[in-house]
């Protein structure tokens, strides 16, 4: 499996929380830069979070204080979890990889995950 594999989108009501997934098989998993990014039909891929390999994580502004990337390299796992959600979160949400280095920007992903549904409603 060389791609990463997504799991726990589904409907909530806006102030509610989602805990979103990743896994992936690679047996450098710690190498790589993590990130979840996000679409919505006729919009650009945008990123939402991202984890470097020494910690290091990015938020986009739209999910600060309220979105929390996080990584198990033990179990080459990521998480996403989501509070307080918007409506304008309801999307389809992406595990993403780069090996080393930044991974918060749609070009410099070398893998994506298939995606898992997330809808907001108010």
């Amino acid at each position: 499996q060389v791609h990463p594999v997504e799991s726990g989108g589904g409907s909530v009501q806006a102030g509610g929380s989602l805990r979103l997934s990743c896994v992936a098989s690679w047996r450098s998993y710690s190498n790589y830069c993590m990130a979840w990014f996000r679409q919505t039909p006729g919009k650009e891929r945008e990123g939402v979070a991202s984890i470097e390999t020494g910690g290091t994580t990015t938020y986009a502004d739209s999910v600060k204080g309220r979105f929390t990337i996080s990584r198990d390299n033990a179990q080459k796992s990521l998480t996403l979890q989501m509070n307080s959600l918007e409506p304008e979160d309801t999307a389809m949400y992406y595990c993403a990889a780069r090996l080393f280095g930044r991974c918060n920007t749609r070009s410099l992903i070398n893998y994506w995950g298939q995606g898992t549904q997330v809808t907001v409603s108010s």
